[in-house]
């Protein structure tokens, strides 16, 4: 009976114990066990506190469904860097199981069955120009690429240089969005783009 409920949560990318305990209809504490016990078990994943996903949905979930969990780890964050590049195809490497993001609140990493989730901490004059596409809150590709610089100019990215496919970027763009970076992210970027 409950493994048929349970496949009702299939069409949900997550889920906590509050929509365990409609489902079940059962009481909120004795919701909060069940997730617990099913944690343990292996049936649930937890994603956070109180905030979990079928185990058998993560086995087979596309890059975009980890690219939506990232954003809801940390809130306010947006993919950025190498994830964004490859989200692009901007970058020859493709990242799997590894998915970065800028976020306003602090540099975390989150690893959860195997994948690594990691949040930098950007100013919040250098949090913008991201939109939002597919449900997923994504970094415009010009702003990847300077989020990656910038850090990369302080010692606190590393960075392939060799995989990237700098045609495919609008150097315009990046020229005007790269005055309000401090003179050692700028002078990065003119170097490696030619600006």
């Amino acid at each position: 009976m409950r493994y048929l409920l349970l496949q009702r949560l299939k069409e949900k990318l997550y889920f906590d114990s509050k929509d365990i305990a409609q489902l079940f209809k059962i009481k909120a504490e004795s919701s909060w066990v069940l997730c617990n016990r099913y944690v343990k078990k292996g049936i649930f994943i937890r994603l956070k506190k109180d905030t979990y996903t079928l185990s058998e949905n993560w086995n087979i979930w596309e890059w975009k469904n980890f690219l939506k969990v990232s954003n809801f780890l940390q809130v306010p964050s947006y993919i950025s860097f190498m994830t964004a590049l490859s989200f692009y195809g901007i970058t020859t490497q493709l990242q799997r199981d590894f998915f970065e993001s800028a976020s306003l609140k602090r540099s975390e990493r989150f690893r959860i069955k195997g994948v690594i989730f990691n949040f930098y901490k950007l100013k919040r004059k250098y949090y913008f120009d991201f939109v939002k596409k597919d449900d997923i809150f994504i970094a415009t590709p010009e702003k990847a690429f300077i989020d990656a610089l910038y850090l990369y100019s302080f010692g606190k990215y590393r960075l392939d240089f060799s995989s990237l496919d700098l045609d495919k970027l609008d150097k315009i763009r990046i020229k005007k969005m790269m005055q309000i970076y401090p003179e050692k992210t700028k002078a990065l970027i003119k170097k490696i783009c030619r600006i």
